[in-house]
This record gives structure tokens, sequence and C-alpha cells, in this order.
């Protein structure tokens, strides 16, 4: 499993492709962060990452297809799959070590933006962040992310086609995110279906622990989501 999520990894940074992605999320997070006008932390006033934790998600919902299309639909289009399984590993270890893989690059992804967070703490006169809420929101936005990975690379064993499971990864991606909370704003779901339909998206569980408690029960719908997608995956995977 290990041997596999290192290859995935070195293969990632093995060309310009993925390297281009990290620094054009963390140049576009830098960009609306400290430039633009109408989104700059400067024109609040006061010490906040508010905005960078509801930006990063949307970023999150493209750099994260792009990370995981090629996982298994290039495996299968080089006819490398069936070299693959030739290996004493089963098929949920080759599931495993592309999702932990996948998880890796995220992190990298993720940690320059701490700078973000110190830079701001002394820039602030007062106060500066909340450790609390600050630490809570980037514990959700990497289980986000955790979560839109296992859907890339779900949708990348459907398929043969890298840009064929990147465009299907990120309309899951963004139907789980933000599609529930949508849905649950039509009137007909008015009378007490709506809070159910908005606590089925990603959303409400995300915002909910960027208030800084980290509650048990959005820790098991994220892990149980996961879960879904990379069984799913492995299922697909048996069919082989």
């Amino acid at each position: 499993m290990w041997a596999i999520c290192k290859k995935e990894f070195k293969q990632f940074f093995s060309s310009l492709t993925g390297l281009i992605a990290i620094v054009a999320f963390l140049l576009i997070n830098g960009l609306f962060l400290f430039v633009f006008p109408d989104t700059s932390i400067f024109e609040y006033g006061y010490a906040t990452l508010e905005k960078f934790f509801d930006l990063a998600p949307w970023i999150l919902l493209l750099l994260i297809p792009a990370i995981s299309m090629r996982s298994l639909s290039d495996e299968f289009k080089g006819g490398t799959f069936e070299i693959l399984r030739t290996r004493p590993v089963t098929n949920w270890q080759i599931v495993e070590g592309k999702y932990y893989a996948s998880l890796l690059v995220i992190f990298i992804a993720l940690l320059p933006t701490l700078v973000y967070y110190f830079s701001i703490q002394k820039l602030s006169v007062q106060e500066g962040l909340d450790a609390g809420a600050t630490g809570g929101s980037y514990i959700g936005l990497f289980l986000l992310a955790a979560v839109f990975a296992s859907i890339g690379i779900c949708c990348s064993s459907f398929t043969t086609n890298a840009v064929v499971a990147f465009i299907a990864s990120a309309f899951a991606c963004f139907l789980l995110y933000n599609g529930f909370n949508a849905i649950s704003k039509i009137p007909a779901f008015a009378s007490g279906a709506d809070y159910y339909l908005e606590m089925a998206g990603i959303d409400y569980h995300y915002k909910s622990m960027s208030r800084g408690v980290i509650d048990t029960r959005n820790l098991v719908y994220f892990l149980s989501v996961i879960f879904l997608f990379l069984a799913i995956t492995k299922k697909n995977l048996d069919k082989h």
C-alpha cells in the first residue's frame, strides 16, 4: 500500500502539472485575501481569515479533481492496472494507497496557507485571530478536502478518460458541497425537510466546525462519506 502511495505521490510531482496546481491554489487565495479590494482582509478593519475559509472550498473543488483524475483512469487506459493486480496487494490496499497519496498532496497544498494565519496575527493591533475557531476551520477544511479526494478517486475508477473523471468529480463535489443546501432553499421543502437536506451537505458540517467546536457528529459525517466513496471505488475495482 505504501509503495503505491509513494509511487502515486512521486508521479504527481514528476511533471510541472502538480506544482502548477498547488501554486495556482496559493496564488488565487493570496490575490483574493490581500490584493482584490472587495475581498481583501485589510478592508475589514479586524483580524479574520473568514474569507479564506469561504473561498478555499471552491478552489479545492477544482484543484482536488485535478489531483485525483488520473489516479485510476490512467491505470485502466495504459493497461498498468492488470500489472498492479499481479502484485501482492488487495484492491482495498490499491484504493488506500491512491487515496493517501492524494491526502499527502492536499496537506502540502494547505500547509503554506499557515503563513496567512501568522501574517495576520503579526499585523493585528488588538487580540488577533481566534485560535480555536481557526484550528476548527483548518480541520474542517482538511476533512472537506479529504471527502473531495475520495470522490475524485471514485469517479476516476469509472472511466479511462482523465478529463471525464475531472468533470464528473468536480460536479459531484459541487453537488455534495453546495447542492443540498441549494435544494433545501426550495419552498416545497420548507416544512421541515429543508433542515435534513441541509445536513446532508458538506457545507453544513464544514461551517459547524469553523466555529471551533469539534462535534463528533461532524466527524462521523465526514468519515462516513469518505468510507462510502472509497468502498464504491473498491467495489468497482473488483469488477475489473
